[in-house]
């Protein structure tokens, strides 16, 4: 039986240059390259993300993810041995444990790691996302992160030394992400401001991304993908908002991959509905949008799960054509990354 190409991994690979792996943020934030594709027309304008309140309509309605994230990267050493271990915190489980990525030699259960002179962490078993980890002298593990706690950067940054805090959205509020809602990190206060000035409206989700929204697909038929959850939400004001943009007959404008998730979780019944919990959502072509009209993302990884997001968004081929262009104009690629916008 013929395998359709749309949901096969190798469907959505592409070559590029290393070069063209963005290793520092555009300076100002806003002055990133913005690729703009028009479904409608397939056509392809090249602007800046500065550009984004005269390529929206009065009306329209911009929607972000406000999550904060987690200085989650923890350093440390094994006791006695003093063996170098790394802990990326992911969440927090049942009975104050974390589950979190353990990197270093042989790190076995009950492994005792020091991270500074009064903080040291206990090595669990495996979960479903990694490892089980327990702080048994503190209370506050977020406070610990903020002490002693390093961005967690995703390792194709090699040697970022400039401001962490550009690793975080200028509107970012609630702590709880392992990794950047990194569309977002385009925007700046005077940004915002236009946008409100024209007319265009403004809401928010909450998504604590987590590690699974990057995690590779294993499987050449995507539909054996597992993926797990991340705690999101939608208020009422947002549900609402969107639905009165609709009504209107206007365009709900999804900043970042996960800000779509959440939407096209809330409105998997028809119209996105206020709700609290683990979403779990994997978009594939197919996927019959509801909440999302347009969207603003940066470049993914090839044969990854964010890819097929917006393969299912905009079309396979068109999008990989779009990739094409967008190595050849030489935009930069991922977190740090030049953006696209698809209308």
């Amino acid at each position: 039986m013929t395998q359709d190409p749309d949901l096969l991994l190798s469907s959505y690979d592409y070559v590029l240059p290393p070069e063209l792996i963005a290793q520092a943020p555009a300076e100002p934030r806003d002055s990133a390259r913005l690729l703009v594709l028009d479904r409608g027309t397939g056509s392809v304008t090249h602007r800046h993300v500065r550009d984004l309140p005269d390529l929206l309509d009065p009306g329209d309605l911009v929607v972000v993810n406000r999550s904060r994230v987690l200085p989650c990267r923890l350093l440390g050493h094994k006791i006695p041995s003093g063996g170098r271990v790394e802990l990326l915190l992911l969440r927090p489980l049942a009975d104050d444990a974390w589950e979190a990525l353990v990197g270093g030699r042989r790190v076995a259960d009950g492994q005792r790691v020091r991270i500074a002179d009064d903080v040291v962490a206990e090595i669990g078993g495996h979960t479903p996302g990694g490892r089980e980890v327990r702080f048994p002298s503190i209370e506050d593990v977020p406070a610990l992160l903020r002490a002693h706690g390093h961005m967690p950067l995703p390792p194709y940054i090699h040697g970022y030394a400039g401001d962490p805090g550009r690793y975080q959205t200028v509107y970012a509020e609630v702590e709880g992400s392992a990794a950047a809602p990194t569309a977002g990190l385009h925007f700046t206060p005077e940004l915002i401001e236009r946008l409100g000035t024209r007319g265009i409206g403004w809401a928010t989700v909450l998504l604590h991304v987590g590690l699974d929204t990057f995690r590779p697909i294993a499987h050449e038929h995507v539909m054996e993908h597992k993926i797990h959850t991340e705690w999101a939400e939608i208020d009422e004001s947002t549900a609402e908002a969107i639905a009165e943009t609709k009504r209107r007959h206007k365009r709900a404008v999804a900043i970042g991959t996960t800000t779509v998730r959440t939407l096209e979780f809330a409105a998997r019944d028809g119209a996105a509905r206020p709700f609290r919990g683990s979403d779990d959502l994997f978009i594939v072509p197919g996927h019959r949008y509801q909440a999302v009209d347009a969207m603003l993302t940066n470049f993914h990884l090839p044969r990854s799960s964010l890819l097929l997001l917006v393969a299912a968004f905009a079309g396979r081929e068109r999008m990989l054509e779009v990739y094409e262009t967008a190595v050849r104009e030489r935009y930069r690629f991922f977190s740090f990354g030049d953006a696209m916008l698809i209308l």
